[in-house]
Parts: C-alpha cells; sequence; structure tokens
C-alpha cells in the first residue's frame, strides 16, 4: 500500500530522518508515537508529498510518489487527505465554507468533475453531520473550541472522502473527553470510509484506541512496529514509559 525505504531529511544540522522504513497497510490505522520534536510530522509531510526526501523511496500503491513533481505529483497524492495539528482552517470562511473549499476547488478526485452547488451543500452537510457539527456551518473559526475546530478541520477531510488520511496530533491541547471524542471520530471515519490512517501522537491513551498496529519514531527511524499488546510488551525504555504511564481502561477497545 505505502512503502517508505530508507527515507532521510535534514534541516541544516539536524538529521530529523536517518535511514527510515516502513511498509503501511491497506485498510489498517498505523499509529506512529514518539517524542515531541522527533520528526513524525515530517514524516506525514513527505508521505503527502509536501516536502521531498534528501534520500530514498516512497511508494503508495506502486507509484513512487517521492520523484514526482507538480501535476503528476497531484494526480499521485489527490486520494489522500490531512488533518493539520492546528485545524488549519481558513479564519476568513465559515465552517460551511471551509468545509466545501476542496470540493469546490477540485471538484470530485476521482473524475475531476465540478459538482453542482446542491451537491457540495448536501455532502458538505452530510459531513458536517458525521462530526457532530450541523447546525454550526455558519460559525466561524474563531467563534469553535479546540474540539470544535478538530472536528471542523476533520469534516473538511473526509467531504471528498480520501481512502488515505493522515492525522497529525489530533488530540494535542485537548481536554481529555474532548480528545476521547476525537478518537471515537477517527475510528467512525476509519469504518465510514474504509480507508488507511496514519496516526502520529504522542499520546498513548489515543494510540492504543485507535490503532490497528503501533510504531516507534526513535533517532530518525522506525524503530519497532507491532500489534498493541505485543508493542507495549518491547523492552525498550521509552516504551516501558508509556505503558508505565498509561491507566487500561474500556476505550483500549479490547486491544490490551
Amino acid at each position: 500500500m505505502i512503502k517508505i525505504d530508507n527515507l532521510w531529511k535534514r534541516y541544516g544540522k539536524n538529521q530529523v530522518i536517518a535511514g527510515l522504513s516502513l511498509e503501511i497497510q491497506e485498510g489498517e490505522t498505523l499509529v506512529i508515537l514518539g517524542r515531541s520534536g522527533v520528526g513524525k510530522s515530517v514524516l506525514l509531510r513527505q508521505i503527502l508529498g509536501i516536502e521531498k526526501p534528501d534520500e530514498g523511496t516512497i511508494d503508495v500503491r506502486g507509484v513512487r510518489i517521492s520523484g514526482l513533481k507538480k501535476a503528476a505529483l497531484y494526480a499521485a497524492v489527490k486520494d489522500m487527505g490531512m488533518l493539520f495539528q492546528g485545524a488549519a482552517l481558513f479564519d476568513s470562511m465559515n465552517i460551511f465554507e471551509n468545509t466545501a473549499f476542496y470540493l469546490r476547488q477540485h471538484g470530485d478526485p476521482k473524475t475531476g468533475k465540478k459538482f453542482p452547488e446542491e451537491e457540495v451543500e448536501r455532502r458538505v452537510l452530510e459531513a458536517l453531520n458525521m462530526v457532530s457539527l450541523a447546525g454550526e456551518e455558519y460559525k466561524m473559526p474563531s467563534d469553535l473550541s479546540g474540539g470544535m475546530r478538530k472536528r471542523a478541520g476533520l469534516a473538511r477531510l473526509i467531504v471528498y472522502r480520501p481512502s488515505i488520511l493522515l492525522y497529525d496530533e489530533p488530540t494535542t491541547g485537548l481536554d481529555p473527553i474532548t480528545a476521547q471524542q476525537i478518537n471515537e471520530l477517527i475510528v467512525k471515519t476509519q469504518e465510514e470510509l474504509n480507508g488507511t490512517s496514519i496516526v502520529v501522537t504522542h499520546d498513548i491513551h489515543s494510540a492504543i484506541y485507535i490503532a490497528d498496529r503501533l510504531a516507534l519514531h526513535k533517532d530518525g527511524k522506525i524503530a519497532y512496529v507491532d500489534e498493541p499488546k505485543a508493542f507495549l510488551e518491547i523492552d525498550d525504555p521509552l516504551i516501558k514509559f508509556l505503558k508505565e504511564s498509561m491507566t487500561y481502561h474500556p476505550s483500549a477497545r479490547g486491544k490490551l
């Protein structure tokens, strides 16, 4: 599905990614754990094609996107979507306009044809209803709480139904109750779209709830990948710390 081989990325003297290799399977939710600032978000930008690696390759469904530019790159990644850490809403647009933006700009990602406005409205209201923002569509981003902004960002992501979904720290800065609501929406979205999800986080509670597999980003590489129960049994100081910081509760969905 997605194969990353020997990826390297440096910013000045800071070697963020150093020979990283990883395979993401079709239809799974893979959660990448790691300390803040180790390059997890950089990896997402590489997968999305926003940035290019210094070395190494990224293949998505057999297409080597790491070597593509402009129109060819867009064609290869147009079926991807990303929820950015700060939601990245347009401050000058209300929630309806934010959610409709992709559909109005690009039309159907599969055919490239423009949608009639009534179809745009139907899809936007459906997406907002899915994230429990029905009735809030004419509010501005500045009127929303942090959790509502995350949900609005998720609506803008799912409105065009991408099959590959990337999430950058989706629960950062949220209280535990709101964070769990976002976790539940991620699981619901995965089930509704039958897609492939990659989530980067340092929140072990969220990771256990949503993940089919967990990966540890450490020293510029993916050090380990495994299913949640086996992952937490790996003999590594960082994993041991994560395990000790976690209190088991039913939100683990029976994975532990």
